[in-house]
């Protein structure tokens, strides 16, 4: 087997997949293993630096990549067969910010914060994404930098909505021009109210019941800071006929005492207030969704030293999430369970544990539907217990170590350190 053929755009996009599954997550590690599978085939082993993975990783073509994540995106949401509320397809939008090394180029595309010395910080990045809320598959996202608002990268993302679906967001999404938009493509939102007080009992449209409102919102006022034209405000229209539901929280532990949620949902009969009320109390999912990627899989901190690398790093990490996605449905389903049951970290140290055995070349059809069989019954043998309501504080028990800060560039802090030294070995 020639070095051309071990680094080729199959085998590169297999090792580039295995190595954001991996617990280690390091080239070096990758390298070892095309270094026994080259031993395997009866070629010459490659050498041990990671220069030639890496130039290799440099020739996937970010296209195709990204048609493979739309893919694993398409066959996630296929498994959903039936909708949260009344066979509707649920769409969850959040964002969050991600960490990289410190290099030029990757400041240049993804600034660290001001508030940081120079050299002190890192680059951090910024993703929106829009998640199946029942089957947690990642739909679509965006990254921008830390000036890039969640909104902008929603509304790149508008093609991913369908007329039927029911898009749901926090405060932060709480927008009269994308609320209007996505009622135009026949998507309905359900959103928490902010940067507007709620409406009284005596000037709503109508009192549908205890603690929901018909109530009207008027157009807001163009200014320049506004992300979009004057133009396209003036064709929004003058008015949106909503719904305001108060929802009160008495579960101890929980900071939010009571908060107050807006919706195009205005048939309250068929969509009655509970029930919208608990939908969007299922919004804290996508925490788990963003955990489940950041944490388990390891892209808090990603690894890659330019910004073309780190967005083929970041679509990797997506590709890998969808197919253990899919993967967890396909187990839940035979195990008649609910996905969300299923515990996301288990399912990823299953599939590190099992796939060597899978990945045997002499297994027949018969042994390989055996283990794909058994390895299903083990991924649904330990459901997650459900525990609505529960409150944990946010604290460590664990203390860092009590290292110094990096407050100066590092040549700087050297020369200060060896200073420091030099004055106490003169004064002992």
């Amino acid at each position: 087997m020639s070095r051309r053929s071990i680094f080729s755009k199959e085998n590169t996009f297999w090792a580039f997949l295995g190595q954001v599954i991996d617990a280690d997550g390091g080239c070096k590690e990758v390298v070892r293993k095309l270094q026994s599978y080259a031993s395997v085939k009866g070629g010459r082993i490659s050498s041990s630096t990671t220069a030639s993975y890496c130039t290799a990783r440099k020739k996937l073509d970010q296209q195709s990549l990204t048609s493979i994540f739309q893919h694993t995106a398409v066959l996630g949401d296929k498994s959903t067969q039936t909708g949260l509320l009344y066979n509707r397809r649920v769409i969850v939008v959040d964002g969050t910010g991600l960490s990289m090394p410190d290099t030029h180029e990757n400041q240049e595309a993804w600034p660290q914060s001001s508030l940081q010395k120079p050299v002190c910080g890192f680059p951090s990045a910024r993703v929106c994404a829009c998640f199946s809320m029942e089957s947690g598959s990642l739909l679509s996202y965006e990254i921008g930098n830390k000036k890039n608002h969640e909104l902008p990268l929603l509304r790149k993302q508008w093609k991913t909505f369908k007329a039927g679906d029911i898009f749901l967001g926090d405060k932060g999404f709480c927008s009269y021009y994308d609320t209007a938009k996505l009622k135009e493509k026949g998507v309905d939102s359900v959103i928490t109210l902010a940067r507007r007080k709620p409406v009284g009992k005596s000037k709503c449209l109508k009192f549908l019941g205890p603690n929901d409102l018909l109530i009207k919102w008027d157009r807001p006022k163009y200014t320049p800071q506004l992300s979009y034209s004057r133009e396209t405000m003036a064709e929004l229209p003058k008015e949106l006929t909503l719904r305001q539901i108060r929802v009160v929280v008495d579960n101890p532990g929980f900071r939010t005492k009571e908060f107050h949620i807006v919706t195009t949902l205005l048939d309250s009969v068929r969509y009655l207030s509970d029930e919208i009320a608990s939908l969007y109390l299922k919004r804290w999912d996508v925490e788990l969704f963003f955990r489940d990627i950041k944490i388990t899989m390891g892209m808090d901190i990603l690894r890659c030293q330019t910004p073309e690398l780190i967005r083929k790093e970041l679509v990797m990490h997506f590709i890998a999430y969808n197919c253990i996605r899919r993967l967890m449905y396909e187990a839940a389903e035979k195990a008649d369970l609910p996905v969300r049951k299923l515990s996301f970290k288990g399912i990823l140290q299953a599939i590190r544990s099992w796939s060597p055995q899978i990945n045997r070349e002499e297994l027949s059809r018969v042994e390989m539907n055996k283990l794909l069989n058994d390895l299903h019954e083990a991924l649904a043998d330990s459901p997650l217990k459900q525990r609505p309501g529960r409150s944990e504080p946010r604290c460590r028990k664990r203390r860092p170590k009590a290292y110094q800060l990096l407050t100066k560039p590092r040549h700087k802090m050297n020369q200060i350190t060896h200073r420091d030294n030099y004055v106490a070995k003169a004064l002992n």
